[in-house]
């Protein structure tokens, strides 16, 4: 198994610009590769959101007309007047009334950096990651404008490509896994990344 390494380079680099989290740098890649379709100027819903790394760079990108929503368990400490955070459970009627206040007509982007803790047994952690990649498209379905984008971890296990193929592939245009730089060495963790939603037809 691979050394962990806490404080490696993309550590320090994101210490050295500012970043609260060095998953800012996977961001940065997954947008490098995926695009930012509407994010100038609109809006984007992350998940599991603390402690603001991803926050940070959509800060950037949505500009002072875009508005970042940020939700996690824990309290996040403010970061930019265009980022509102809220602190709780994603299952709640008040954080889903939350956030329709917040963006009337919905996001963007939707993106979930959301992991479980972990237990040390592969089966049973990659099982509950991707009860939260389910939870985080279940919420996009709900709060994504059509054409969005959705993003989100998971941890590769049997479960991922049965959920690509019946549930990811028909709602986006364009599906990739990406698995960013900054992935440290021996995780399992990957990307699923939709581009382009089709929300279903109603008849």
């Amino acid at each position: 198994m691979a050394r962990y390494q806490p404080k490696d380079r993309f550590f320090q680099k994101a210490k050295a610009e500012g970043l609260r989290a060095r998953s800012a740098f996977k961001l940065q890649e997954l947008l490098q590769k995926v695009g930012a379709r509407g994010l100038p100027g609109g809006s984007v819903l992350d998940l599991g959101a603390a402690p603001g790394g991803w926050l940070q760079i959509f800060s950037r990108i949505v500009g002072p007309r875009g508005r970042v929503v940020g939700v996690d368990l824990v309290p996040i400490a403010p970061i930019a007047p265009n980022v509102a955070t809220l602190a709780g459970d994603v299952h709640d009627p008040a954080i889903v009334a939350k956030l329709r206040e917040l963006a009337p007509t919905g996001f963007a982007a939707v993106t979930s950096d959301m992991a479980p803790k972990t237990s040390g047994i592969a089966a049973t952690d990659c099982a509950r990651s991707m009860e939260l990649v389910e939870l985080a498209f279940s919420i996009a379905k709900q709060q994504l404008h059509p054409g969005g984008t959705f993003l989100a971890k998971v941890f590769m296990g049997p479960d991922v490509d049965p959920f690509v193929a019946t549930q990811l592939r028909p709602a986006f245009e364009k599906i990739q896994r990406v698995r960013p730089e900054a992935t440290r060495e021996g995780s399992r963790e990957i990307y699923l990344c939709g581009v382009g939603y089709k929300p279903p037809t109603t008849t």
